[in-house]
């Protein structure tokens, strides 16, 4: 048995990650920022409840260095997961993206050179730091990104959240090249979907899937791209990093491509009565209404009606499995639906 310390254990994929490494019999560590959060931290509290010998909740910030301490204090491993997640632009980059993402990777980074005890760290980050814009595709050598590509389009204006996560994770290696003692792995995750844990809805993810069977999109998507992978297959790569002695570097985690027309036409299968989009908005059209929505004109350009494809072999060759898309849509609907969120 291992102690896994799990930043931001409340969160879309850290809650599977934790309740993974709870059914594998590991202890865990988990980083909340409010313990007295229930609609945070509830279904964390059930899990407490039911492994109460090797689950532990800590109150943190990452921000904040010192608070994370006790937390670490014991652990092995270290998940790090906490960080932000929008796709239009917030109000505050700096403060809700830039500094959480950030401060955040290097507090945790660098107090972990402070026990010796850790010997591999696994750091979230995403294909967003890989590619900015799904017109990067066109220069890549072979019509397919890879790990060994890193985002150059993005900025504090144009995408600051893969902004963010690109410096998070440039960060990450810089400290991970300046110690000897952990091994840095990070998991590169597309458009992440599928059940959640919990009843939140402050996910991109699910408020995707939300905005899909609720009828916000009925009249017609955006021709967006995205590669997908399950939420419950970025929470096993995870583990596979975590405990895998070949795995190494950058790990892209997609188990395939799709528009979210596609998404929809997966969804219409099995709910046909859900008011489902059943086309999408032109192009042209998209130029109008898409700075209403928060997406630029460089955005629109760049992005809509253009194709993407990933290499995800070497997650493949860590021992990650993926999920069909049907049964990652199909699962992420049911649970909406079960917790009465639609």
């Amino acid at each position: 048995m291992q102690t896994f310390l799990v930043t931001g254990a409340s969160g879309y994929i850290a809650s599977w990650i934790v309740k993974l490494l709870l059914e594998k019999g590991e202890k865990v560590h988990g980083t909340v920022r409010k313990l007295s959060d229930n609609k945070k931290v509830s279904h964390l509290q059930d899990l407490q409840t039911r492994y109460p010998d090797q689950f532990t909740l800590f109150e943190a910030d990452i921000l904040k260095k010192d608070s994370l301490r006790k937390a670490m204090e014991g652990c092995d491993i270290v998940l790090h997961t906490a960080s932000p997640f929008f796709i239009t632009k917030p109000k505050d980059v700096q403060l809700d993206l830039i500094q959480p993402a950030l401060d955040g990777t290097r507090n945790v980074l660098t107090l972990a050179n402070e026990f010796p005890k850790i010997k591999k760290i696994v750091v979230t980050s995403s294909v967003a730091a890989v590619f900015g814009d799904s017109a990067d595709i066109w220069g890549t050598k072979e019509g397919v990104f890879t790990e060994q590509i890193w985002n150059t389009t993005s900025d504090a204006k144009h995408i600051p959240y893969s902004f963010s996560k690109t410096l998070a994770e440039k960060e990450a290696w810089k400290i991970a090249e300046s110690q000897k003692n952990w091994e840095l792995v990070t998991i590169n995750p597309g458009f992440v979907m599928g059940p959640s844990l919990s009843k939140r809805v402050d996910s991109t993810s699910i408020d995707t899937m939300r905005s899909l069977l609720n009828g916000k999109y009925k009249r017609g998507v955006p021709n967006l791209h995205f590669g997908i992978v399950d939420v419950r297959d970025v929470a096993r790569a995870h583990i596979l990093a975590a405990l895998n002695e070949q795995a190494s570097g950058r790990n892209i985690c997609v188990g395939t491509t799709a528009s979210i027309l596609d998404m929809a036409n997966i969804l219409r299968a099995k709910y046909p009565n859900y008011p489902l989009p059943k086309s999408t908005v032109p192009k042209f059209l998209f130029y109008v209404v898409g700075p209403m929505m928060g997406f630029s004109w460089k955005y629109v350009s760049r992005n809509i009606g253009i194709k993407i494809r990933f290499d995800n072999w070497k997650s493949i060759k860590m021992g990650l499995t993926y999920r069909p898309l049907e049964t990652t849509l199909s699962d992420h609907a049911e649970q909406l639906i079960s917790d009465k969120l639609i």
